[in-house]
């Protein structure tokens, strides 16, 4: 994507009426929204997040499927997520935002038990050993999403990297917290849930052409 595109849609989020976009001093000093949500979207209905949401396609064919809860797709490139705001927009779907920040900032945004799911997808599994810190469902991750996940709240991991679907099972078993469902293979073993199997992004779409198995997990944090 070209800067002077970047430039456009950076513009064109900031008259977006479903994006937020606070400073990390913002943030960090006492974020209004936080514990707040249900003002933003005018009622108490749950809320989900996915984080590293891209494109926010996933977040968008979520908001369309379930009227009744409200969905914020979180990432720090604004001009990637432009699309699934514009889209929003344009269908009048008024239960989807997008929050420009960093996802390590999560307890930052969120008040305790606020977060009803979380959904992350397709993260990129940062093999090299240096980058686990950046692995969104290392220890420390998980510390911060069960910070703002209601007690009975899920986390779905839906990825087509092997070695993040086998990294994120080992750490669930080893640290005692609760596998709901998993799933190797989602689109040849049965049994996963319809939204797994629906809502199909455009790097998922890319991924099956090229014959690699995606991968689902379920769990809550003990």
């Amino acid at each position: 994507m070209g800067s002077k595109n970047k430039l456009k849609r950076f513009k064109e989020n900031e008259t977006f009426t479903n994006v937020v976009q606070p400073t990390r001093d913002e943030v960090l000093e006492g974020f209004g929204l936080k514990g707040q949500w249900h003002t933003f979207f005018k009622n108490n209905n749950p809320i989900v997040l996915e984080l590293g949401c891209g494109k926010g396609e996933y977040a968008v064919g979520l908001a369309q499927r379930s009227p009744n809860k409200n969905y914020i797709g979180v990432d720090i490139k604004g001009a990637r997520f432009w699309r699934g705001a514009k889209s929003a927009l344009e269908q009048e779907l008024e239960n989807v935002a997008f929050l420009r920040t960093q996802i390590e900032l999560v307890d930052q945004l969120f008040g305790e038990n606020e977060v009803d799911e979380i959904w992350i997808t397709f993260p990129d599994p940062q093999i090299k050993y240096k980058r686990t810190k950046h692995r969104l469902t290392n220890p420390m991750f998980l510390k911060k999403y069960k910070q703002i996940l209601k007690p009975q709240g899920v986390v779905h991991l839906k990825t087509d990297s092997e070695y993040m679907h086998g990294y994120t099972l080992g750490l669930l078993q080893g640290m005692g917290h609760e596998i709901c469902y998993a799933n190797h293979d989602v689109y040849r073993n049965e049994g996963s849930p319809p939204e797994v199997l629906e809502i199909q992004t455009f790097y998922e779409n890319q991924y099956l052409e090229a014959g690699k198995p995606i991968t689902y997990i379920q769990f809550r944090i003990n």
